[in-house]
């Protein structure tokens, strides 16, 4: 049974009412709540803490929560987003000093672990750490700022990290952020993703007047991923 996972990044969102934007993003058929932690070191740019995610839980969200971490140093902050309500947290290899030992703190906290591969980081580490992760996260834009273009390269890492998946038998989502659209969703799932991250493609589609306005975008890219079937059904 297909599993694909929609995934809009708050980093496109309103802001000034947050609330009701992830309310209307998810009563429009989104999935997951994805969370751009940026410290302005790690990447040069700097976004939201754990206090963010502990109002969107306060205000009512129950959808799974997936806290991406583009800081450094990183086990710091695994703790209080894991308090916070985080579902997944993720983090690149770079930002750690001792994978392993992030991976088991992330999951010592009760959420769901996973790594992130910068579009020119192999994916060697995963020999290693495949039967720690729950998700493997590609960017397919570098790390920092939404909005930007597809890497097409990413296409053939997402094809190699699926046939890891295959051969590990585990159930792990493969996630991929950054340039996904409507366009070319179809795609990215060919290549083997069932988790995919969009920001600036749904929360763009505004027209303030509408509560509903993310309703054609949500379906659109639902329409697009429907002639898949191959998809495994991972939870």
């Amino acid at each position: 049974m297909t599993d694909f996972q929609i995934a809009p990044s708050i980093l496109s969102a309103d802001f000034a009412r947050l609330g009701e934007e992830v309310d209307n993003v998810l009563a429009s058929g989104a999935d997951i709540v994805h969370f751009d932690v940026m410290d302005n070191h790690y990447v040069p740019n700097l976004t939201i803490g754990p206090m963010v995610c502990e109002a969107l839980r306060n205000h009512g969200i129950t959808a799974p929560i997936d806290v991406h971490l583009m800081i450094k140093p990183v086990d710091s902050l695994i703790p209080d987003f894991a308090k916070a309500g985080a579902t997944y947290i993720t983090f690149h290899p770079e930002a750690s000093e001792h994978i392993d030992r992030t991976l088991q703190l992330i999951q010592q906290h009760g959420c769901k672990a996973g790594l992130v591969f910068n579009p020119a980081t192999t994916l060697d580490i995963l020999e290693y750490m495949i039967d720690r992760v729950d998700m493997i996260l590609l960017m397919s834009v570098n790390p920092g700022f939404g909005g930007q273009r597809f890497i097409p390269s990413t296409l053939e890492k997402l094809r190699k990290a699926k046939q890891m998946i295959t051969q590990s038998g585990r159930n792990i989502r493969l996630e991929v952020d950054g340039g996904v659209k409507i366009d070319n969703i179809a795609e990215i799932a060919s290549a083997g993703a069932d988790t995919f991250v969009a920001g600036s493609a749904i929360f763009g589609a505004k027209n303030d007047t509408d509560p509903n306005r993310y309703n054609t975008v949500i379906a659109e890219i639902r329409h697009q991923l429907s002639q898949f079937t191959s998809c495994p059904s991972v939870k």
